[in-house]
């Protein structure tokens, strides 16, 4: 059933692509082609166009049609364009958003060749948008857009920042000449929910003398999302560059009057109007958007799956304190019923002993009968001692019986406890199996059960 619901929202995506791209052509081009009999017999062919339109005509959930002036300057084509195009935009934003003191603010820079910049998987050029550079001072720089956030994205930046340091010393630099690598990362999602800060700058740095630091790899990390502006009166240009990147989008009809007031603000702002782009551009903009959205829908199916399947090992875990404790309650009876046993072979044994007192009484009172009555009622009585002793013998072995059957209950509860548990495990592991998300390994480790089980499933 998931997967049917998440090709469906696949085609619903894509179709919605396609929709746009008809919406963005230049000219009348055929949308429609039909063929159909006339009143004559002849078939005629039937054409409707599509015609060329200024703006992109882009869809709200809230609006029926939101026509913008300005594109979202984090997509790939516009961070790109302002970015990766611009050296002085971007030696404003690495000057405005980086730790850097009066004396290393950055003068000028040169962007990487296209060979140096790291390759990225299909998943990563959907939903990471990346400018390179190096500065007059060999310093170098990796500026980051991550439109989706997965825990894997502190790792992949610090894999790529160590590359970029350990690069400088390929190429033959002495290691007193190796210049520090700065990640500035900006992610379009909360991952740091416990604090408040959007700001994030991790270094290395001695762990008691805090002014004793390691100068090689500084990664910063900008949470959008958690960014206001009203909140901050210092450091006017990061916070000018960042309403920029969270305050402009294709709904954006006017920019802020701060923003324009800014020469440099106010040249970004130039390079993202809609009017700067061809409509191949725009499409290749909105395929851009349309993966960021899959991506997201994939990332969240895909931690839907991991929390069902912990929550199965939840489950498991809890059958297996379940059947723990019910094996502790039957070593618990077990104990119970061998004093039971215990106490009740003690009783017959008095009982066997006054038995034969009672026999020899009877003798004794037999041989006296003669003598007087007072010793045959006091033989009497002796007897019917014995016969209660008797009686508590038959009550202690009917205790003992009793026990043995509760003993019996309680083993057949466990063992049927261990069948339910075991059949849990094999319907789990049979729609694991069934979902194709994990290999034979895991869902063996989840499940308790021997690959060979697995596989006859």
């Amino acid at each position: 059933m998931f997967l049917v619901v998440k090709l469906s929202f696949l085609v619903v995506v894509l179709s919605f692509h396609a929709w746009n791209k008809l919406l963005l052509c230049t000219k009348q081009i055929p949308i429609l082609k039909l063929t159909e009999p006339n009143k004559g017999g002849k078939k005629r062919q039937n054409i409707r166009y599509c015609h060329k339109i200024s703006l992109p005509l882009r869809q709200d959930s809230k609006n029926d049609a939101i026509m913008g002036k300005y594109l979202d300057p984090k997509a790939d084509l516009t961070f790109k364009k302002v970015f990766g195009e611009h050296k002085h935009l971007v030696i404003s934003l690495l000057n405005a958003l980086l730790p850097l003191k009066d004396d290393e603010r950055v003068e000028s820079i040169e962007y990487w060749p296209s060979e140096k910049i790291p390759r990225r998987t299909q998943v990563e050029k959907d939903s990471i948008v990346d400018v390179c550079c190096r500065d007059n001072k060999q310093r170098e720089f990796i500026v980051e857009m991550q439109m989706t956030w997965t825990d894997a994205f502190k790792k992949r930046v610090l894999l790529n920042a160590s590359k970029a340091y350990v690069a400088q010393s390929e190429s033959g630099q002495d290691y007193e000449m190796l210049q520090p690598v700065y990640a500035l990362n900006f992610v379009n999602a909360e991952f740091q929910k416990d604090v408040d800060d959007y700001y994030h700058y991790y270094h290395l740095v001695h762990n008691k003398y805090t002014d004793k630091v390691i100068d090689g790899l500084h990664l910063i990390f900008v949470e959008l999302p958690k960014f206001k502006p009203q909140t901050f009166s210092e450091k006017k240009m990061q916070v000018l560059w960042l309403r920029f990147l969270t305050e402009i989008n294709a709904k954006t009809l006017e920019a802020p009057a701060e923003l324009l007031e800014n020469p440099e603000v106010s040249e970004a702002l130039k390079i993202v109007e809609v009017s700067a782009y061809t409509p191949a551009e725009m499409r290749a903009y909105d395929k851009f958007w349309d993966n960021v959205s899959v991506q997201k829908t994939l990332e969240n199916a895909r931690k839907r799956e991991i929390d069902i399947a912990n929550a199965a090992i939840a489950a498991r875990r809890e059958a297996e304190i379940a059947l723990a404790e019910a094996e502790a309650k039957t070593k618990e009876a077990e104990a119970k019923t061998k004093e039971a046993e215990a106490e009740a072979e003690e009783a017959k044994a008095e009982a066997e002993e006054a038995k034969a007192e009672a026999e020899e009484a009877k003798a004794e009172a037999e041989e006296a009968k003669a003598q007087t009555k007072e010793a045959k009622a006091q033989t009497k009585e002796a007897k019917a001692e014995a016969e209660e002793a008797k009686a508590e013998a038959e009550e202690a072995k009917a205790e003992a019986k009793e026990a043995k059957a509760q003993t019996k209950e309680a083993k057949a509860e466990a063992e049927e406890a261990r069948s339910l548990l075991k059949q849990k495990d094999i319907d789990f592991a049979r729609r694991l199996k069934a979902m194709n998300v994990m290999s034979v390994e895991q869902i063996a480790k989840a499940t308790g059960l021997t690959a060979a089980e697995i596989n006859t499933l």
